[in-house]
């Protein structure tokens, strides 16, 4: 049987888009049977979208109107069979399609016999884990894995789509974050294409917020730029992601603001072509100081104010230009509650929160590695908020490659605390366990961003806010 999978790009809720999006693909090919990915709404985000009766009867019709198509041709769309003008739904997940026997399965199971193995699973990226889920299947049976393009909410469907033969050779694989028709010939294997973790990040991350601007109307987003590595490497993204024209950077320099923060913010704007505005914060701070405060103390209350202070100003281009507001806070700094609300946390998203510090740096360097685009200087210097004199990260966290080993350990490969006392001492593991626990109440205020990896901030730990055991 002549076969072709479409890796087909979908969006939550609009039926129409979806619906023409498969039209076009089947339109597109000669082949006996389309696979298409799963498109009920609940499979690409939909939540409790799917309460609302309209929205009910919209999917109910959505299969109908396909089937009214006549295509010449059988498609499978997730598990449900339209051919010959029916819609065909099977209780056992065997389809009789033009003489072969077509099991179809949200889950894969390796004692199935049939002619061809369909696992129709939209699945969502995370790190690391995509090489072993291709090779964690063993066929005897054609077998074909079809996943979605798309995003649901926090959650990015990549895609990634891949095909084995009876002999469990490798004989396709569709591209992460790209629409692909293809057909399937299961006679000739190909090599697996296994891109570097940075790269899959650069290309999850960028299709995402094109995705979330896309969805939402939005053309243009804003950000600040400090100096820093974080938003350095989220201006890159999103001037990949969206185009330099339609990235805003500000530069909100304070009183203990050192020369490079401005200048190397400058080099990386060239650098990108994006446009950059400079409003200094000092003028703001001693007034607030001088009528509200009346004393200046030196302390958190007047830290947070900077950081509060240069919220107001993003917000304010945020809303008078139509600007997304993309946040640069990363994951390191969320466990640790390193961060301002209604300051650095403010935004409407964030395509780097779910990666560490170490992280951030791997991928900064993988940009650089033809040459510079982010300036070396802001990739060397010691990572600071720079809220007061000589301030950094370090005075008041772990050093980075001790705090991200114990953040992964701990909440992404939920290895017990017992065992991470072998590799550091007890006491800074403790504390960074503790104070994930005591900041929640931060991270419940943040704004949505890209999911990375299998147990993120986002999704996957949901730790509670009022607890007393940490």
């Amino acid at each position: 049987m002549n076969i072709a999978i479409a890796q087909t790009r979908y969006k939550t809720g609009d039926f129409e888009f979806n619906l023409n999006s498969i039209k076009e693909k089947v339109l597109k090919t000669d082949a006996e049977l389309v696979i298409f990915p799963e498109a009920d709404l609940y499979e690409i985000g939909g939540k409790d979208l799917l309460l609302d009766k309209k929205v009910q009867e919209a999917q109910i019709n959505f299969y109908d109107r396909l089937a009214a198509e006549n295509f010449e041709r059988a498609i499978l769309v997730g598990d449900i069979l339209i051919q010959n003008g029916e819609v065909i739904v099977s209780e056992d997940g065997f389809f009789d399609i033009n003489g072969k026997k077509v099991y179809v399965s949200d889950t894969y199971s390796d004692d199935v016999i049939c002619d061809l193995y369909v696992l129709a699973k939209n699945s969502y990226f995370a790190i690391n884990k995509y090489k072993e889920f291709v090779a964690s299947v063993q066929t005897n049976n054609d077998f074909v894995y079809i996943n979605t393009i798309g995003i649901a909410d926090a959650n990015v469907f990549a895609g990634g789509s891949f095909a084995r033969n009876r002999d469990n050779e490798l004989v396709l694989q569709a591209p992460m974050c790209e629409e692909y028709l293809c057909g399937v010939d299961f006679t000739t294997p190909v090599e697996f294409v296994d891109e570097p973790m940075e790269q899959q990040v650069i290309d999850v991350t960028t299709f995402a917020l094109r995705e979330y601007c896309e969805n939402t109307g939005i053309k243009k987003v804003v950000l600040g730029l400090s100096g820093g590595i974080d938003s350095a490497l989220t201006a890159v993204l999103a001037a990949k992601a969206l185009g330099a024209e339609n990235v805003l950077g500000i530069m909100m320099p304070s009183m203990y603001s050192s020369d490079g923060s401005v200048l190397d913010s400058v080099a990386l704007a060239d650098n990108l072509g994006i446009k950059t505005e400079k409003h200094a914060i000092t003028p703001l701070f001693e007034n607030f100081m001088e009528k509200i405060a009346h004393e200046k103390k030196g302390d958190l209350a007047e830290e947070n104010l900077q950081a509060r202070l240069r919220g107001l100003i993003l917000m304010f281009f945020s809303n008078r230009g139509g600007y997304l507001l993309l946040s640069t806070g990363n994951k390191s700094e969320s466990a640790m509650g390193f961060g301002t609300l209604y300051g650095d946390l403010a935004g409407g998203y964030n395509m780097i929160c779910d990666l560490t510090k170490t992280n951030v740096y791997r991928i900064s360097n993988y940009i650089n590695r033809c040459g510079e685009v982010i300036p070396q200087a802001i990739i060397d210097k010691a990572p600071s908020a720079e809220l007061h004199p000589g301030q950094k990260d370090q005075d008041r966290l772990p050093e980075y490659a001790v705090l991200d080993d114990i953040i992964e350990m701990y909440f992404e490969q939920n290895i017990p605390a017992n065992e991470i006392y072998e590799k550091y001492p007890k006491s800074t593991v403790d504390e960074v366990i503790r104070k994930t626990y005591r900041m929640a109440y931060k991270r419940k205020q943040s704004c949505l961003g890209t999911r990375l990896t299998e147990r993120s901030f986002l999704a996957g730990i949901n730790l509670p806010i009022v607890q007393k055991f940490y």
